[in-house]
């Protein structure tokens, strides 16, 4: 385990998380909403740190990022936990997780960086879950992959406070960011999260030069055109129409399984018809 960043000292032995807009008043011997954080004597530690759950060699544009080394794979790293609670997730039996609840690789940072020097690969993806609830682990990583003249991609719904995101920025070199919607609400009731942070997290990656391209999921009638045609604008007028945009398509799963049918291929085209009329300059689909 490590000692937590980001969290100060309250009352009673409990301590207060400030990494993600949550900010978990945490008691001794109870964790956060990630599932990862856990008070222990009154202070906090990531409990999964260096306790990798998942590791795969991938193409790097199955993050997705296309625009970024394409034709080139990276090592591909998950831990256990999110701060989200997606409805939809597809990766819900690692990301909803505790990390005594799934078998675990022994890996510090210095051998996960070993590692992908020995096999050649020139990125390391921090991926699967939420790498930003295991922000100690995926920081000293980035931090020692730089060293080691390896490049970092952040793959994320960027639920962050804006003080981790901005000490981590400088060491990131890529980035996808999953804007699951420009409604509120939406994120209250499909992901129980808001979306003020994540626009944050956009803004700041990009003003911190890291290569962006943002992934966005159709899942009618969650959201519909009219809809979708904002967040467009919203990308166009805070100087993201560049970002590579990934429309992907959803298919019924976890708590959304009944109900809900795959998007439609006509919506699917309809809506990169709009984000090219609204000025987005590269759309691609996804799970088509």
């Amino acid at each position: 385990m490590k000692e937590c960043l980001f969290y100060h000292f309250l009352k009673d032995g409990k301590v207060e998380c400030l990494l993600c807009p949550h900010q978990c008043v945490i008691a001794e011997g109870k964790r956060g909403i990630c599932r990862s954080r856990v008070n222990i004597d009154g202070r906090l530690y990531s409990e999964c740190y260096g306790k990798p759950c998942s590791l795969a060699i991938d193409p790097i544009e199955k993050k997705p990022l296309y625009e970024f080394l394409p034709g080139t794979r990276c090592l591909s790293v998950a831990c256990t936990g999110c701060n989200l609670r997606c409805k939809n997730c597809q990766n819900w039996q690692i990301s909803q997780a505790r990390p005594e609840e799934q078998a675990y690789y022994d890996l510090s940072p210095e051998a996960l960086v070993k590692l992908c020097i020995d096999r050649h690969l020139p990125t390391i993806a921090y991926t699967y879950t939420e790498p930003l609830t295991w922000f100690e682990y995926t920081f000293e990583s980035c931090q020692l992959a730089h060293v080691h003249g390896l490049k970092n991609v952040l793959v994320s719904a960027g639920y962050i406070n804006s003080a981790p995101i901005e000490q981590l920025a400088p060491y990131l070199d890529a980035a996808n960011i999953d804007l699951k919607s420009l409604s509120d609400d939406i994120y209250r009731e499909v992901s129980g999260a808001t979306l003020a942070p994540v626009l944050n997290t956009l803004l700041t990656l990009k003003s911190a030069g890291v290569w962006l391209e943002i992934t966005h999921l159709l899942i009618p009638p969650v959201q519909d055109t009219t809809h979708f045609r904002c967040l467009c604008q919203w990308l166009r007028n805070n100087n993201l129409a560049d970002c590579p945009l990934h429309l992907t398509r959803f298919f019924p799963q976890y708590k959304m399984q009944h109900g809900y049918s795959p998007t439609p291929l006509s919506f699917m085209h309809e809506a990169q018809s709009i984000a090219l009329e609204e000025g987005i300059r590269t759309v691609y689909l996804g799970n088509v």
